[in-house]
Parts: structure tokens; sequence; C-alpha cells
């Protein structure tokens, strides 16, 4: 029984003392919140020069010593050659741009800074790769990184993108706008189609006597509620703006690719790779990897990346989050050990 008592009152301890923490770091982080997150920078760097090395160093980890005399006199050889008789081998630059969307599409505030970084400098004959990620989220956030990627067409800048792993809804609204669009062999494509989905409680609040009262002018204001009662008609009317929504993006999909059979490809459903080359949601069947290694045969590649420094409440907040998570893990390990 002693051991318990204590045990009780150690466990006691302990959540007090994190009750406290957590108290005292939601004032600070309170306080701290107040501050503008921090300014962002610009990152440019040369993947060529990183592929050039990639490639030293294996040769130098799987070649001879005779091989690598060999390979070094005939890039010399070669290097004189083209300093005699030079010919122009580049045909551009080329820009890499990550993308790993979420559902809020908050990515788009680095991806704008990037492609106007980008149009500064860019000429004709480059072309810009977007490296995307994204199964896809809120309409408003994906159609304006659709319009970020849409800048770059309307100035003639090609514009490529590569889907490796999934482009899905709002991603693949991204990626239709491309003049030319790679997906590896499993990535998943399409999902063209519009989706929301609320919980009501509102037969709970009534089984527990609370009322719900929302006021709105406007017959349409608010269709549906989470702790309102809904009705048909709201219903309805909630219906109809999904259905205008799924039109807006089945036109926009077919402006941009104008060969695909919208009617058997805006059904909701998403397919592989192969199968998306053959319904002509994509043209090449590639991954980014591969591209990008045929591409430095001819261009220099350089990513570009903006990164948007956070502020310390922020820093705080993920901070704090991590530590609570260690305390509960090391509780319930404790818990564990005294229960055996």
């Amino acid at each position: 029984m002693e051991f318990l008592y204590e045990y009780g009152l150690f466990i006691a301890k302990a959540i007090t003392i994190v009750v406290a923490i957590l108290l005292a770091l939601g004032g600070i982080i309170g306080l701290l919140s107040k501050q503008k997150s921090g300014k962002g920078h610009l990152e440019i760097s040369s993947m060529s020069e990183k592929l050039e090395n990639l490639a030293n160093y294996s040769r130098s980890m799987l070649l001879s010593k005779e091989q690598l005399k060999k390979f070094s006199k005939e890039k010399k050889k070669t290097a004189k050659q083209q300093k005699k008789n030079p010919v122009e081998t580049s045909s551009g630059q080329l820009f890499v741009i990550d993308f790993k969307g979420s559902m809020d599409a908050h990515e788009v505030d680095s991806l704008r800074e990037e492609i106007t970084a980008i149009l500064i400098v860019a000429k004709p004959e480059d072309e810009v790769l977007v490296r995307l990620e994204s199964g896809g989220g809120v309409v408003h956030g994906y159609g304006l990184a659709a319009s970020q990627l849409q800048r770059l067409r309307d100035k003639k800048i090609k514009l490529t993108v590569a889907v490796d792993k999934v482009a899905a809804s709002g991603g693949y609204m991204m990626a239709c706008v491309a003049d030319h669009v790679l997906a590896a062999k499993f990535a998943i494509i399409g999902s063209i189609g519009v989706i929301a989905q609320l919980p009501n409680f509102n037969k709970l609040l009534k089984k527990s006597n609370i009322e719900w009262e929302q006021h709105t002018a406007g017959e349409f204001k608010r269709t549906l509620t989470m702790f309102g009662e809904n009705n048909d008609q709201g219903r309805e009317k909630f219906r109809e703006e999904l259905e205008d929504v799924h039109q807006m993006f089945k036109g926009f999909v077919h402006e941009h690719r104008p060969a695909l059979e919208i009617s058997k490809v805006a059904t909701g459903e998403y397919w592989y790779g192969s199968k998306a080359l053959e319904l002509g949601l994509v043209d090449t069947i590639q991954t980014s990897d591969d591209y990008l290694l045929q591409s430095n045969e001819s261009k220099k590649i350089f990513t570009v990346k903006y990164s948007i420094k956070k502020n310390v409440a922020e820093r705080l907040g993920l901070a704090a989050s991590t530590m609570i998570e260690s305390v509960a893990m090391k509780l319930w390990s404790f818990q564990q050990k005294a229960g055996k």
C-alpha cells in the first residue's frame, strides 16, 4: 500500500509540474506570437556541380588508377578541342523547384517567391522543372498555386512537372498547367473531383439539453452547420456549390489539356502512372532523377528554394510539443515498469 501511495504521489507531482510548465510556456508563446514571422531568404545552388562531384567520387571509388589516368587524359583532350573549336553545348538553364503541398497549400507563399525570382532572370531558352508532390487540399489555395505556375507559361518559359509519388485533386490542378508532365510508373495521378464533409452534433446537443443559435443575413449565408439542425434545402444548395466547383475544375483541366476525354477522367478517380499515360493525364513515364541526369548533358541546373524563418513563438511551440511528447512517453514507461 505504501508503494502505491508513493507511486500515486509521484504521478500527481509529475502532472502538476507538466501543467505548470505548459501554462508558463502558453503565456510566453502568447506574448511572442505577436511577433511577425521571420523574413524569408532565397537559396540558389548548382545541381550540376553536385552531380559532377558525385560522378567524380564514384569514379574515384570504382575505377583503377590506370582507368582514372585514361579518363583524365581523355577529358583534357576533349577540353582542348572544345577550346580550339568552341561549340555551344548548353541549351539554357534548368531551374528546379520542389513543391510538397499540404491541405491548406500554404507552401504557395514560397512558390510565388521562387517563381518571381526565376522570372527576373530567365531567358526564352531556359526551363523550369517542378518536382510536385501533393494529394490536394483547399480549392483557393491550389488555385493560386496553379496560377503561380501559369505565370511561367505566360512568359513563354518551358514548364515541366515531375510527379514521383502523387499529384491528385489540387495537385493535378497544378500539374496540368505544365507543357510536359512526367510521372513515375506507380505515381498516383488524377482525382479530378471535389469533396466536402463535416460532422453534425445537433442530436448530441439536444440530448444534453444544449441549445444552439445561429443568426444570418442572406438565405444561403450558411447552408450546412456543425451544431444546428440541417435541412434538405441547405443540403441541396451545398451540393450545387460543390458541383459548380467541379465544373470549374474540369474546365481548367480541359483548357490546359484539350486532348483529354474530360468526362472519362473527371470522375474523382485516380490512376497509377502507366494508366494515367494511357488516359492522357501525363506525357511520359519517367522519374525526376532520370530527367535531371538527361538534362544535365545540355543544361546547367540550379535548384531554387525560398525558406521562411519561423519566429520565436513558432519555434517554442514546436519545442513545447516535443517536450510534452517526451514527458508523456517517460511517464507511460515508468507506469509500465511499476505495474510489473
